[in-house]
């Protein structure tokens, strides 16, 4: 079995024998998992093999390079600002001076420090043993739910599915994605991913060979090679083949159509495609959206409503509500367009449930921000001062709750009774759901963007990068008040700061061998220090301007005592490792709410070619702080029970973190494939 499968099925805390084990060795093994790792094996424990000891170090991590500071924290506390300072200078001197880049670099001034013996207490970890055979038919199933999604993968589920398809033989039947069904079909070339997408997804297929093999994002730059026409040839043969269909859909990209027609120099082959040809080379446009404005500049706010749902489907009336709703004149009408919101779509539901639960929240703000994903990335935009004059929608809050309670009562009756009698884990309650998956990273202990844990009395985070194959990637943060202020911790500010509340392990620039950071953060005296700072948001950036898609990096926090007792990497205080493989040189990690100390999950991908922490603004990040408020893996389940029970030994269904595995049907935080099936 690959890696990939593995490293699949760590993340769900499940270890897979490969081979037997040997005689006599199983007793070591256990205690080496327990005594290094934190991992204690809870069934299948004969299954353990020794290659499960590397296999683990692998994903946890043993082996972290050195920072800068070796004795972080406590020497460089030691240090004074001067000499932190100067330590840095002469660093950068010869790195980016000198151009030595063939070893890390390391304080000048640091004094040597003997390490207290780690004495810290770790929580355990129950992990599975299964066998291949058993692994193979979670896998399938997981296959058949990703599949199932409407939701575009993030990379990791995405290389996990084109994987299995290939090294399974899996004939795929249906795909629910269209995202994943153009990946697909780029990726592998096979046409028989076509049948799962539309003549109008062609131009997507066009803009997806853009990027992923000439890593481009403007897709009127068609310069291809000759096997991607042909390709695309192929495709638009067998889309506009046999009998005419309507092609409405394609107008709306009238102008890029005919460029793509004229680069691959496109030649019909049935009356339907000539017709196709001179539609999208007439001057004519018979869209639905035009004809959609038109109705809505004549008053006729029903009719125009009924056009695009019938031409473009419910995810266009999604995204034209508010302009629709502003238009209404009375309840009455406002009533007539929520009846034709579909209640028999999940996730259309549920992001209208959490966007007009948001509104109100956001009603003080003067501008906008938008988000939206594309190529597994997050793109932001603020909305400028000419847009502010321009905009087209302004709902009251009256509106927006009203609008709230209407979606959530379609939400409950779509969910209802799905599931039989279920057991939901108070501790669900913190957990968002996984929407927004296509622009995360995948690995260990990573959970849905806005999911919240506590933080422990006593404990403080460390946060942590490291990297090989580029010289300089920088871990940040940045301080965020209730107004929307930020304060950078980076290092560029943290050479000349006070360093009780939030310490950091010096720059590294030459980590091509092997760099690390870290970031140590006591929240109880940050409070005292920053009392207006409300959250802290952790980024890491390629400095040297590389992708980290190119490089190898790995980020994640741990949870140390404040003794600061053992080496700065310790695996069993580790609760998060995650690779960064976006192809940007920007990601958000994290967030820490200072207030109710709870760390809060972020992880997003952000397009663009940021090479500093502080280029950015992060107040667009404030939505995944209140997601789980908003609705949770608790509330989700709730619905779709049937019946929910208090006692887990009642229950057919259970969802929780913490309870063994029993032959019942078990649903944790972290199995995204299972929620997401669930969400249709």
């Amino acid at each position: 079995m690959k890696a990939i499968y593995h490293e699949f099925f760590f993340q769900k805390r499940i270890l897979v024998q490969e081979k037997k084990a040997a005689s006599g060795n199983q007793a070591e093994t256990l205690f080496a998992l327990a005594n290094l790792f934190g991992i204690r094996i809870v069934s299948g424990a004969e299954l353990v093999t020794e290659s499960m000891i590397k296999f683990a170090s692998e994903q946890l991590g043993t082996k972290v390079p050195e920072p800068f500071y070796r004795g972080f924290p406590n020497t460089v506390r030691e240090l004074s600002p001067d000499k932190r300072l100067f330590d840095q200078i002469v660093h950068y001197m010869i790195t980016y001076g000198f151009g030595e880049f063939s070893k890390p670099g390391h304080s000048m001034f640091e004094n040597d420090f003997e390490r207290i013996a780690f004495q810290e207490n770790t929580e355990i970890r129950d992990f599975s043993v299964i066998t291949t055979e058993e692994a193979e038919k979670l896998l399938e199933q997981a296959i058949t739910d990703l599949l199932k999604s409407t939701r575009a993968l993030g990379a990791d589920r995405f290389e996990l599915l084109k994987a299995y398809l290939k090294d399974y033989e899996y004939t795929v039947k249906a795909c629910a994605s269209k995202n994943t069904a153009i990946r697909l079909l780029v990726d592998s070339g096979d046409l028989r991913f076509a049948g799962f997408i539309s003549l109008a997804d062609v131009m997507k297929v066009a803009d997806e060979i853009n990027f992923a093999v000439y890593e481009r994002t403007d897709i009127r730059d068609m310069n291809w090679r000759n096997q991607d026409r042909v390709f695309l040839t192929k495709l638009l043969d067998l889309k506009l083949g046999g009998e005419a269909k309507d092609y409405r859909d394609c107008y709306e990209k009238k102008a890029l159509w005919s460029g793509l027609l004229h680069h691959i120099h496109y030649r019909p082959k049935t009356p339907y495609a000539k017709e196709f040809l001179g539609a999208m080379r007439g001057k004519e446009n018979h869209s639905v959206y035009t004809e959609f404005e038109q109705s809505m500049k004549s008053g006729k706010v029903y009719l125009a409503t009924t056009q695009l749902v019938k031409g473009k489907g419910s995810g266009a009336l999604l995204r034209n509500l508010d302009y629709i709703l502003s238009r209404c004149t009375s309840q009455e009408q406002r009533s007539e367009i929520v009846s034709k919101i579909s209640a028999d779509n999940g996730i259309l539901l549920i992001q209208l449930y959490m966007k007009y639960m948001r509104a109100p929240m956001e009603s003080g703000n003067s501008r906008r921000i938008f988000r939206f994903n594309r190529h597994n990335m997050m793109a932001v935009h603020e909305e400028t001062q000419s847009e502010q004059k321009r905009r087209r929608t302004n709902l009251p809050d009256d509106v927006n709750q009203w609008m709230a309670g209407e979606i959530l009562r379609k939400m409950k009756h779509h969910f209802h009774g799905r599931l039989g009698k279920t057991y939901i884990d108070p501790a669900m309650k913190n957990i968002a759901l996984p929407l927004q998956e296509d622009a995360s990273q995948g690995g260990f202990g990573v959970l849905p963007k806005g999911s919240r844990l506590p933080i422990e009395a006593g404990k403080k985070v460390r946060a942590f990068t490291y990297w090989e194959l580029v010289n300089d990637i920088d871990l940040a943060a940045i301080g965020l008040t209730e107004d929307g202020e930020q304060e950078e911790f980076s290092w560029r500010t943290m050479a000349q700061r006070a360093q009780d509340a939030i310490v950091f392990s010096g720059d590294e620039t030459s980590g091509f061998k092997g760099g690390s950071e870290f970031f140590d953060i006591d929240i109880d005296i940050l409070r005292k220090e920053f009392p207006k700072m409300r959250y802290l948001v952790f980024t890491d950036n390629v400095y040297s301007g590389t992708d980290f898609d190119k490089c190898f990096c790995k980020a994640g926090y741990m949870m140390r005592d404040c003794v600061d007792s053992g080496e700065i990497y310790e695996p069993k205080t580790v609760e998060s490792s995650f690779r960064v493989t976006c192809r940007s040189t920007f990601a958000y990690l994290f967030g820490i709410d200072l207030v109710k100390r709870e760390f809060v999950w972020l992880n997003v991908a952000r397009k663009g070619n940021a090479r500093i922490a502080g280029q950015y603004s992060v107040n667009f990040l404030l939505d995944y702080f209140t997601s789980a408020s908003i609705l949770n893996l608790y509330t989700f389940f709730e619905m779709l029970a049937k019946y929910t029970t208090d006692d887990p030994a009642e229950a057919k269904i259970i969802v929780s973190d913490t309870i063994p595995e029993d032959g019942r049907t078990i649903i944790r935080s972290y199995d995204f494939e299972k929620i997401m099936a669930l969400m249709q």
